[in-house]
């Protein structure tokens, strides 16, 4: 924040002087740390995984690269929190019990969830569940998420969600193309 302050000078001329104040605080600056991406093409297609298990960590790393996206995979809940601060990911897949607070919540979840409608529609939500079963679609209504793929059928995942998101596209492509048409995306 900056104050300007004009004084009257009372010299020949009676010209304005102006003078500066500085803040009381120095303003935080942006990060840019927690870019996920330092360059990438704008058609290229982006993921996050949240996910501590490296097992499983590395299946959906090959599955998704096989479906050629640029992946980043943060290890805490506040790197990827910051992530979604610089990226709007085409695709999240975060295991449910990802970096759980003491409370009990995902804050990657509960970020997800209270994001505006427009933005949340963009990017494709997978929760990796052992307790859900794969394609459970009143679970995923109920935890506000696209998709449900149980740990056991994680080998399975680039199938399963390559289908799925063709099958949100087409639900979803009319919508996307009155939004382009209106210049909201």
């Amino acid at each position: 924040m900056e104050i300007i302050i004009f004084e009257q000078n009372n010299d020949q001329d009676n010209d304005m002087n102006e003078e500066k104040l500085e803040p009381d605080f120095i303003e935080e600056e942006l990060d840019y740390s927690g870019r996920p991406f330092d360059y990438r093409d704008m058609d290229s297609n982006t993921c996050m995984i949240c996910e501590h298990d490296p097992t499983i960590r590395q299946r959906l790393r090959d599955n998704l690269k096989t479906l050629n996206y640029n992946i980043v995979e943060p290890n805490t809940a506040k790197e990827a929190l910051k992530y979604t601060t610089f990226q709007t990911f085409n695709v999240i897949v975060i295991s449910e019990d990802f970096d759980i607070g003491k409370d009990g919540e995902n804050y990657v979840l509960q970020y997800l969830n209270g994001l505006d409608i427009a933005t949340r529609r963009q990017i494709f939500v997978v929760l990796i569940s052992a307790t859900f079963a794969t394609l459970d679609y009143m679970n995923t209504l109920n935890k506000s998420v696209n998709l449900i793929v149980n740990k056991e059928e994680i080998a399975e995942i680039g199938m399963i969600l390559k289908r799925e998101m063709e099958e949100n596209e087409y639900f979803y492509h009319v919508y996307r193309d009155f939004q382009r048409k209106l210049g909201k995306t």
